[in-house]
């Protein structure tokens, strides 16, 4: 029966998504245009030499000599491998979903355990640094000083739920303390040798492998980016959205916050950039309680990303549930530290802010360092993504001429 259930379900939403296009094409067109422009400038350039990188960090034992070392810090405190301090790390730097690709690999690699994974993976996806100071910080609420407040909510939060998940699944963790083992650079060497003698692959075939795989994977991001973009602004136009926006408008007004904020907070629940740029639009509301709706929406990840990241882990054993649990989580840590913050790292900071702040924060809103970081990516980035796409093109052509 709950199989039944299931399936009508799933024909219903097609159905559903398949005369909304047809009642609506011009609107349609112009999401799936906007979700398409999103991936091309910004999503595919930025992430593909990080998948890359990593394929290649993998391959040649320089993630697990990273390992090693740090081992006797990522085991205490976050009951993980010291292999996830590359994988948080990455994360943190390239932005979703690729602590999850990463966990994915590494789980593959039998580096982690399912329940490790499970833990590392909750934490390792956070937003990267250029769109919070770059896109929503300049581009949405023109504030640099803003991206101070949203970065530190949003990395101190991600923080304190991989602290949160190290006690999930302790029926499952190993009562050997592998974290007080003596450990050396030499063991450290060693373990990267003898992971680069086991790949047989020459250089190139294994290079041509990464490129590969980081494009194949940036394609499925660009579907799902595209087609939840046509999703969000179909449920508005059916008028799902202001229904939901009722409900969640009683929960809003328990913790004093507007109406004005529903609809952009649900359109981040969807999708985060269309969210926090309408937050950041709303009126009648002040500058704090958009920020807590901002910080929540970062953390949320939204359902397109976590879809990303779904349909990365269904490749493994590793489960979505721990995943969500921890977004929800992780909202909740983010939006109650953008309180705390505030008056710290954005009100004071602007009353004192002089001279001795940096060069990059004393420039004018719109030639702010992340602003020309921003603005340089979105106009290479297609460039760039149609060159990858050429090379890709090309090794598959040659590939297939020499089968």
């Amino acid at each position: 029966m709950k199989s039944q259930v299931k399936s009508l379900t799933l024909a219903l939403m097609a159905l559903f998504i398949a005369f909304s296009l047809i009642r609506f094409p011009d609107q349609a067109l112009e999401a799936s245009i906007r979700g398409l422009n999103m991936w091309w400038e910004i999503v595919f350039p930025s992430l593909l030499p990080f998948f890359i990188t990593a394929e290649l960090l993998i391959g040649f034992g320089v993630v697990r000599f990273i390992g090693i070392l740090f081992e006797p810090i990522m085991r205490p405190i976050f009951r993980v491998p010291g292999v996830g301090s590359f994988v948080w790390a990455m994360g943190m730097a390239s932005g979703y979903p690729s602590g999850a690709k990463l966990t994915a690999r590494l789980r593959q690699e039998k580096q982690l355990t399912r329940i490790e994974a499970e833990r590392l993976v909750s934490f390792t996806n956070a937003s990267n640094p250029l769109f919070i100071f770059g896109a929503v910080s300049v581009g949405f609420f023109h504030d640099p000083t803003l991206g101070i407040l949203l970065a530190a909510s949003h990395y101190v939060g991600n923080t304190l739920v991989g602290i949160c998940m190290r006690f999930y699944g302790r029926e499952h963790t190993p009562t050997r303390d592998r974290s007080r083992e003596k450990i050396t650079l030499k063991k450290a060497f060693l373990a990267l040798h003898q992971t680069r003698l086991e790949e047989p692959r020459p250089f190139g075939k294994f290079f041509g492998d990464a490129v590969l795989s980081s494009i194949q994977t940036l394609l499925m991001i660009g579907g799902f980016i595209i087609m939840f973009s046509v999703f969000n602004k179909l449920l508005f136009l059916v008028g799902i959205t202001p229904i939901i926006a009722g409900g969640i408008g009683i929960l809003f007004q328990m913790i004093t916050l507007p109406q004005e904020l529903t609809l952009p907070f649900i359109s981040g629940l969807f999708e985060i950039t269309l969210g926090s740029q309408m937050t950041a639009q709303a009126e009648n509301s002040v500058l704090l309680q958009q920020v807590i709706c901002v910080s929540f929406i970062l953390a949320f990840n939204g359902f397109s990303v976590q879809a990303q990241v779904a349909s990365i882990l269904a490749d493994t054993d590793i489960r979505f549930r721990p995943y969500f649990f921890a977004r929800i989580l992780h909202g909740l840590f983010a939006a109650g530290l953008s309180v705390l913050l505030f008056v710290p790292l954005y009100v004071d900071r602007q009353a004192f802010e002089s001279d001795e702040s940096p060069v990059w924060m004393r420039l004018s809103k719109h030639e702010t360092f992340w602003s020309e970081l921003f603005e340089k990516l979105v106009n290479i980035g297609p460039l760039m993504t149609i060159a990858s796409l050429a090379i890709a093109s090309f090794i598959l052509y040659r590939r297939m001429i020499k089968k």
